[in-house]
């Protein structure tokens, strides 16, 4: 305050000055100060109401000291109180944190049957130590290994693997916990119990508290069986497409171990007809033979088969054998174990068709009754539909049962991705219902303030009108003087951009470099670690998830650095990781290294793995079989995210995640994405969470421009030949609500990030919300599409920001990860 006054004053501020804060002038001053904010001081009473107040909150945003804290003062703020000391305000925020646990743990100990409780108990006790009969089944020593065996590592997608994995998803069953029991509580706190559990040895749980202890096992269970439940969901569809693809190899491979290519066959077939014409009333073997020799012909035959298109009729008693051999065995068990359920209408037939093959799963017959009415519309498709019915021998109609099996799953196959048929008990592919927030109406005004977006629809839409009319409008004008981008009209849509010249090298990154080599020869990643650790304390982070420690930080703190560099990764936990980033960037010279940016580039790198496990796909782009690991790299060079994901994956929902929920002090203003980090819905999102999502285009000939209005077809002349129709801006209002609360749902983290952009993809073009988030996808790319053409500056941007990420992905070569670049574990907790 006497800085401020002396600045304004024109004065040199004190250097050594110290206000009394204590003494009655003070006071008054303070007093005057809360009559003028309209603020009271606050009492005892005030303090035991906020921390009641606070113990509910941390059941909505979670055991998080920041967010308890921000809420805190948004409260006190609205209560109009002077603000507490800052040790005060952390006290109660880290009072609200076990107040709110304790009641959680009462709650969920008391919501299972006693005999759910009884078997929670006994699952980690040593077999020795279980009561007989404790499993409430009387089977004495079948549940204490429950816990280790729900710990195994998942096998390869095999037969053996896959029973294996569904006699986890029984026992976890078996247990018999409600299905609601944790509908109130927050994903990451079950994470964080759940890996407590993990992580502890059998006889730790018995040491905690018998709420504590009862929760954490519960939590485990749990979650342990929504993967469980996923797997199988996922394992039919995939293994009928292996049957296909394998079978259609075969079908291509098989005359061609018999093949015999002719050569000249020109010149044969040029005989053939002349010998045929000279005779035209001759017969074959006398006229056509002696010219060219009926083994020749039959070599001719053979080859155009073999080299011909696939007879699609020759595949179906391929597949029939290897799902008769292979896949028929693991089917009823599969079947069995899942319980497939759809809200629409039109996808009522596969789910009727599974239930039939669920039912009938263990009987021998081929064929359904004649009687039974058996979905065929909708389940069957393709070469298979005039294989499916058949006739018996009182020329009855009956359908094939095997066909059945075959073309349920590849019916099935898009629909759980867009939650368009969900499996109870799963979560990838539960009901979306369970998805968003559920205090999204009470919490309406917080949850739309939070990315800056306005609580009426038509306020948002008028914005982006303004937006989308300015942006064509500059294009439009610009584009006669724009020499690095042509608009042809001879081919309609042809858009032409000239490729960006190559800036040359800045002097001063290898004058750096060198000085650096030299200052400091031979350093070691491990050295670099080490060395951050006495600045950051980063290790204080990298702590036991059990209750307690036995030995002191400063014996316990190489061992954490060691542990990292010997697995042959940099990595740590998320939480050492964004200390050791945010210390990087405020350590960072502005002379050297600029302002600081907010500003990232995205994309994934493949990494080869072992194949035993459900995570590893084989990647048709690199080749091989492996996982991805999705980076995110600032401007500077600068990792502040990264996470594991299948091949299968989508990268939106993986560039999405971390522009969400990085955990740095870098608030992302701008996101670089390669052409597979971006779609349509991506833009959507983009615009309901607040960042700028800047794209390289491919194919930039074929991309559109969407008219901001309806009835102006002379408006933009030089784009005609880009533009299409108008956006539905009537879905987008009608739609507004719930496309925020999907955004809330995605920011907050109440489901999977993947989960939700999954929906809307063109499996479920029919949905409303869906054509919402398309129609607001379109308007924001149209947006883009129009500035990113009108300078160069924007496509000059975007390249650079890629060439950072690319030269991230090329830096994994040296650092070598793993063993001879492939990761020897099946866990995943490894490979992350």
């Amino acid at each position: 305050m006497v800085r401020e006054i002396a600045r304004q004053v024109h004065v040199p501020a004190p250097e050594d000055h110290v206000p009394n804060l204590s003494g009655r002038t003070a006071e008054r001053h303070r007093a005057e100060i809360r009559v003028l904010f309209g603020s009271r001081e606050a009492t005892v009473a005030d303090a035991e109401a906020l921390e009641d107040w606070l113990r509910d909150q941390a059941a909505v945003v979670g055991a998080v000291p920041d967010h308890l804290r921000a809420r805190l003062e948004a409260r006190r703020r609205e209560l109009a109180i002077e603000p507490p000391a800052a040790d005060r305000v952390e006290r109660i925020a880290r009072a609200a944190i076990p107040a709110h646990e304790e009641r959680l743990f009462a709650r969920i100990r008391a919501r299972p049957a006693p005999e759910a409780r009884a078997r929670l108990e006994v699952s980690p006790q040593p077999e020795s130590d279980a009561p007989s009969g404790a499993d409430g089944d009387g089977h004495p020593g079948a549940a204490p290994a429950l816990l280790l065996q729900l710990r195994g590592d998942p096998g390869r997608p095999s037969l053996a693997g896959v029973q294996a994995e569904l006699a986890k998803l029984e026992l976890v069953r078996r247990i018999g916990l409600p299905a609601d029991l944790f509908d109130q509580v927050l994903p990451r706190e079950l994470e964080r119990y759940r890996r407590r559990v993990a992580v502890e040895a059998p006889h730790e749980p018995r040491r905690r508290p018998e709420a504590a202890r009862l929760t954490w096992l519960a939590a485990f269970v749990h979650l342990r069986g929504r993967p469980l439940t996923d797997d199988p969901v996922d394992l039919p569809t995939e293994t009928i497409h292996q049957i296909g693809a394998r079978a259609e190899r075969r079908v291509d491979r098989a005359p061609l171990d018999d093949l015999k290519r002719v050569s000249g066959k020109q010149n044969l077939l040029f005989e053939l007809a002349g010998a045929a014409l000279d005779q035209p009333e001759g017969i074959v073997r006398e006229v056509v033979f002696p010219v060219v020799s009926e083994q020749t012909s039959r070599d001719l035959v053979q080859e155009a088969k073999a080299t011909g298109p696939i007879d699609r009729t020759t595949l179906r008693p391929v597949i029939r054998n290897s799902h008769e051999g292979h896949y028929r065995r693991m089917a009823p068990r599969v079947l069995r174990a899942l319980d497939f359920r759809s809200n629409n209408r039109r996808h009522r037939p596969v789910v009727r068709a599974l239930d039939l093959l669920k039912r009938d799963a263990d009987t021998k017959p081929h064929t359904f009754p004649a009687e039974e009415d058996v979905p065929i519309d909708g389940v069957v498709r393709g070469p298979w539909r005039d294989a499916v019915v058949e006739k018996d021998a009182e020329a009855r109609a009956r359908v094939d049962r095997t066909t059945c099996e075959i073309c349920a799953p590849e019916a099935l196959r898009d629909k759980p991705r867009c939650e368009e048929v969900r499996a109870v008990g799963a979560n990838r592919h539960r009901d979306p219902g369970d998805d968003v927030p559920t205090d999204f109406e009470s919490q309406r005004t917080p949850y739309s303030q939070a990315p800056n977006l306005p609580l009426a629809a038509d306020r948002f839409i008028a914005d982006l009108q303004a937006e989308m009319r300015q942006a064509p409008h500059a294009l439009d004008a610009g584009l006669p003087t724009n020499a690095l981008v042509r608009i042809g009209r001879k081919r309609a849509g042809r858009t032409t951009v000239t490729p960006l010249d190559a800036r040359p090298d800045p002097p001063n990154p290898t004058a750096l470099k060198a000085e650096v080599t030299a200052t400091w020869p031979m350093t070691s990643l491990l050295d670099m670690v080490k060395g951050a650790d006495p600045r950051l304390h980063f290790t204080e982070a990298l702590k036991s998830p059990t209750a307690c420690e036995t030995l002191d930080r400063a014996v316990l703190r190489p061992r954490p650095l060691l542990r990292p560099h010997g697995i042959g990764t940099n990595a740590g936990s998320r939480r050492a990781i964004a200390i050791v980033t945010n210390g990087t960037s405020r350590a960072r010279n502005p002379a050297i290294w600029g302002d600081g940016t907010t500003a990232r580039a995205s994309d994934s790198k493949h990494f080869g793995a072992w194949d035993q496990n459900l995570t590893t796909r084989w990647h048709v782009r690199h080749g091989g079989r492996g996982i991805m690991i999705y980076w995110h790299v600032e401007r500077k060079s600068l990792c502040i995210h990264s996470q594991l994901e299948s091949p299968s994956s989508s990268e939106v929902a993986s560039m999405i995640e971390g522009v969400v929920h990085h955990r740095t002090e870098m608030e992302v203003d701008r996101q670089y994405v390669d052409p597979h980090g971006r779609s349509t819905v991506a833009f959507a999102f983009r615009r309901l969470l607040g960042f700028q999502l800047l794209p390289r285009l491919k194919a930039i000939h074929k991309r559109k421009l969407y008219r901001p209005d309806v009835g102006q077809p002379d408006a933009h002349r030089n784009l005609r030949a880009v533009l299409t129709k108008p956006i539905n801006w009537e879905l987008i209002r009608q739609r507004y609500d719930p496309m925020v609360k999907y955004a809330t749902a995605v920011r907050l983290g109440t489901a999977e990030t993947e989960a939700i952009p999954r929906r809307f993809t063109r499996h479920d073009v029919r949905h409303p919300t869906s054509k919402a988030f398309a129609g607001l996808g379109k308007a924001v790319k149209t947006i883009f599409l129009c500035r990113h053409l009108h300078g160069e500056g924007p496509r000059r941007e975007v390249q650079e920001g890629l060439n950072v990420i690319e030269q991230w992905n090329g830096a994994h070569d040296f650092v070598s990860f793993a063993r001879r670049g492939e990761l020897n574990s099946n866990r995943r907790e490894d490979h992350e």
